[in-house]
């Protein structure tokens, strides 16, 4: 809101003893006059909205009440985490949104990535640590968050946490698993990086498929680089979709490693 002058492109809406409501065609302001305290102020008209408000759906296909939850919330996520992997209709349970944010900059970014190993410690992804966003992101803040949402069942889980790297031998054990192509992968591409085209791209990957070849797959080690980064969880939450978006949300927490577990009820 501040003091301004109406323009010669604007046209009297509508007048009364302490008000007047002037349009401006070519700014998009409404002006708004009070001539007894002899201010004008100015609200900007807002833009129609490239999207809105797209169709949805009610979320009725479950309830979830305390009853039902494990004391240990990694045991009540394998749970559902294997409901998920039951469900026909859930082709990729173990996508997640992995976000972290930069320090000192606060600045936030996420990802779509696939979870793939769960631990009474936490949850663990694996990826290129010297080059990608999500390095730079750890290397200055440790804290990370992760979010499942399977649709069809309407259910979500949110972690909340620190960050730790895992051993070689857990890293080597999980890239060993890899197919041949995604090894090399991992060798050519310096991750997050411009690139001028794809064809430098596929020289890199041209390079290391010569530099390999005859190289049985369980053979081709894994780059120092890539590994993997294990969650451990200060927070887990659950969450059932619930008709006129009065969900279920139950929150486990605890302060550090090393406490209990507390588990409370929270208001959609």
């Amino acid at each position: 809101m501040k003091h301004c002058n109406p323009s010669p492109d604007s046209i009297l809406l509508y007048k009364e003893a302490t008000i007047i409501i002037i349009l401006n065609f070519s700014n998009h302001f409404v002006f708004l006059l009070d001539p007894y305290q002899r201010h004008i102020y100015t609200f900007t008209m807002a833009e129609k909205p490239i999207i809105f408000a797209p169709e949805t759906y009610q979320y009725d296909k479950d309830t979830l009440n305390e009853s039902q939850l494990l004391n240990d919330p990694i045991d009540q996520f394998t749970k559902w985490f294997n409901e998920a992997k039951e469900d026909p209709r859930e082709p990729l349970p173990e996508a997640i949104t992995f976000a972290s944010a930069e320090l000192p900059s606060g600045k936030v970014s996420t990802r779509i990535l696939l979870f793939k190993e769960l631990d009474h410690r936490g949850f663990t992804i694996y990826s290129n640590w010297k080059t990608s966003g999500k390095a730079k992101d750890i290397a200055s803040n440790p804290n990370a968050a992760v979010n499942f949402f399977w649709r069809d069942m309407q259910r979500q889980v949110r972690v909340e946490g620190f960050t730790e790297f895992v051993s070689r031998e857990m890293s080597e054990r999980y890239f060993n698993t890899r197919p041949r192509g995604s090894k090399i992968g991992a060798w050519s591409s310096e991750q997050s990086h411009p690139l001028a085209n794809r064809e430098e791209l596929q020289k890199l990957v041209d390079e290391n498929t010569k530099r390999f070849d005859g190289v049985p797959d369980d053979r081709i080690p894994c780059p120092d680089y890539w590994g993997g980064l294990r969650v451990v969880p200060l927070q887990i939450e659950f969450w059932q979709g619930r008709p006129s978006r009065l969900h279920d949300r139950f929150l486990y927490s605890r302060k550090n490693e090393n406490e209990p577990w507390t588990l409370v009820r929270l208001a959609p």
